[in-house]
């Protein structure tokens, strides 16, 4: 079964991306910050796009009763993820600090779209943690439970 991220998730990070990658090409500290910010997220949103979003794409078939044994697939993902939060988690803290370094260059530099952004992104990481992660763990262990998969 092929697994797919829902598409408002996808549409976010791309949006996400086009801004930093824009900040990207500021000059002085704001763009140097931008850099530092892109080296984190890049790899994060990698990982998310690998095995953390995908799982969602099955919300709504669960919520409407549908399992079948084909979505034992999303196992492989959720238990990679599960495996993988605390490291996944700690990247956050690390890509907000870097986000604080560049509101802050951003702030310093009149640029409100890219303190704005920080903002954003710092709110998108903490939905990551308070919901989507989450979210994604328990699809696993529902499909788990729903298929009695060891």
């Amino acid at each position: 079964m092929r697994l797919e991220t829902p598409r408002a998730l996808k549409v976010e990070h791309d949006a996400l991306h086009d801004t930093l990658r824009r900040a990207t090409k500021e000059s002085g500290a704001l763009g140097a910050a931008a850099v530092t910010v892109a080296e984190l997220l890049h790899p994060h949103f990698v990982k998310e796009e690998e095995y953390a979003l995908p799982p969602l794409g099955l919300l709504g078939e669960l919520a409407r009763g549908q399992v079948t044994p084909e979505m034992s697939s999303v196992l492989a993902l959720t238990d990679r993820l599960k495996a993988e939060l605390d490291n996944m988690l700690a990247e956050h803290k690390e890509i907000v600090a870097a986000l604080a370094e560049l509101s802050a260059a951003a702030t310093e530099s009149g640029k409100e779209e890219y303190v704005e952004f920080a903002q954003a992104l710092t709110l998108h990481a903490q939905a990551e943690e308070e919901v989507t992660y989450p979210a994604a763990v328990l699809v696993g262990e529902f499909v788990r439970k729903s298929l009695n998969v060891d």
